[in-house]
């Protein structure tokens, strides 16, 4: 039976090190769903990569709706094991899930019911490409609630300190979304030619898969789980804590989503074909950010933990070794886009046009690399200590930002779709720099930092 991993002593940075490896390996399983897609879809042409990209930003907005349940679970079930308190866990847990099953139903039902005007708001003017984008809508949505709850008990396992056991069984979900792939979308073997279609299918496959793994081993691994019933009646107080913690960040990631859909409606304005280079290339910036946000999720369970325990010099020193790396990761990724953009997007589209735009935008976007890692990092440390209000703030604030400057610099200036890019990439620097500083000055001003740091 596996055991919780005790992030409250120990090597601080290699602590770190072991629990964002694997965190990074399953970000990069989920982004690998994608760009598996991608790479397939890429081969029915760009009408099919942007039809899977409008339909693709309400997956993306839910991941919303998941952080008012993973936020607030993973923040108190890392707490209330740093305290040592092991039927709080339980309980936090229990209603983290209870949460998010409530939440993936109600959002499945939505994305079906409102499915034509979902994909209208983007007013592409092409009937094949909002076809398709329904067809794939409809189908991700059926899997929704699963996907839900595989984030929280990905969640659950990183509070507790164990980041290996979501990446073991996330990796039998990509295993399974690679083979049935290539079968599903081109219709090798005895499968029919499915397109699109076949992409959403894989999938809600693996992602069902997940699900039953994830219930297996927290109904039969795991210590914390020994006793744990799904089905216990709902703990109303830690429903509330879990949900007021998770709403901050939940609203940002909504809002983020909903900007960046305004956004692609500027980009529609060029064609399909920049919505495809956008598509691709936030894919291909995700390197960035997972890699990111690896260690954030990290920092937030060792601080979580620490916290809770009230080593509170354990919490500033094992901030600093992250916001180290995080420059580090920062500074190598702005180097790969940038001298690598070229390469990085023939790998999924084959028009000269769209790989000349996807090269505007990797190295306009390459700037903004070393901010947005510290960005990332610093909101994890926020987390772990309960506070998600300012991470939050700054984002909502500089993200709204992003239309009228996209508006201006690419109607107004010589940029053209060159600005939308630049646009993302100031309004980056600034939350970056925010962050940062909103961090020191709660270290500064909160008492119990200022007598251990």
């Amino acid at each position: 039976m596996e055991k919780r991993n005790n992030l409250t002593q120990g090597p601080i940075f290699s602590s770190l090190v072991k629990m964002a490896l694997p965190i990074m390996g399953t970000s990069f399983m989920q982004m690998a769903y994608n760009l598996t897609d991608m790479i397939w879809i890429g081969f029915l042409g760009s009408k099919a990569v942007a039809a899977v990209g409008i339909a693709g930003f309400y997956a993306w907005m839910s991941f919303a709706f998941i952080l008012i349940a993973k936020t607030g679970t993973e923040i108190k079930v890392s707490q209330a094991t740093g305290a040592e308190n092991e039927t709080l866990a339980e309980t936090y847990a229990r209603s983290g899930f209870h949460i998010i099953i409530a939440i993936g139903l109600v959002y499945t039902l939505g994305l079906i019911i409102f499915k034509d005007a979902l994909i209208s708001f983007f007013n592409t003017n092409d009937l094949e490409v909002e076809a398709l984008s329904k067809i794939y809508l409809v189908i991700i949505a059926t899997g929704m609630t699963f996907s839900f709850a595989n984030q929280v008990f990905t969640g659950i396992f990183n509070g507790r300190g164990d980041s290996r056991s979501p990446f073991a069984i996330n990796a039998v979900g990509l295993v399974i979304n690679i083979v049935l792939d290539p079968l599903l979308i081109m219709g090798i073997g005895p499968f029919p030619v499915m397109g699109v279609l076949g992409a959403a299918v894989a999938t809600v496959l693996a992602q069902v898969v997940v699900f039953f793994i994830f219930v297996y081993s927290i109904r039969f691994k795991h210590s914390l789980f020994s006793h744990f019933s799904f089905f216990k009646s709902p703990d109303w107080s830690s429903i509330v804590t879990i949900s007021k913690m998770g709403l901050p960040p939940a609203i940002q990631s909504g809002l983020f989503t909903f900007i960046s859909m305004i956004i692609a409606r500027l980009i529609a304005e060029f064609g399909p074909t920049p919505i495809a280079v956008q598509k691709v290339g936030s894919q291909i910036e995700a390197l960035s950010w997972m890699t990111a946000g690896g260690f954030s999720v990290a920092l937030g369970a060792f601080v979580g933990q620490n916290y809770g325990a009230k080593q509170y010099h354990r919490v500033l020193e094992g901030y600093k070794k992250a916001i180290q790396v995080a420059l580090i990761l920062g500074l190598a990724n702005t180097a790969l886009l940038f001298f690598g953009a070229k390469w990085l997007f023939a790998i999924f589209l084959r028009e000269p046009l769209a790989i000349s735009q996807g090269i505007d935008y990797l190295r306009i976007l390459a700037l903004s690399q070393l901010f947005m890692c510290i960005e990332i990092t610093a909101s994890g440390a926020f987390n772990g200590i309960g506070r998600t209000k300012p991470a939050a703030i700054t984002s909502i604030i500089f993200n709204v930002l992003r239309i009228p400057l996209a508006y201006y610099l690419s109607e107004y200036t010589t940029l053209g779709l060159n600005g939308i890019w630049w646009a993302i990439t100031i309004s980056s620097v600034f939350k970056g720099v925010v962050i940062y500083l909103w961090f020191k000055v709660i270290v500064k001003t909160s008492p119990e930092f200022s007598v251990n740091s």
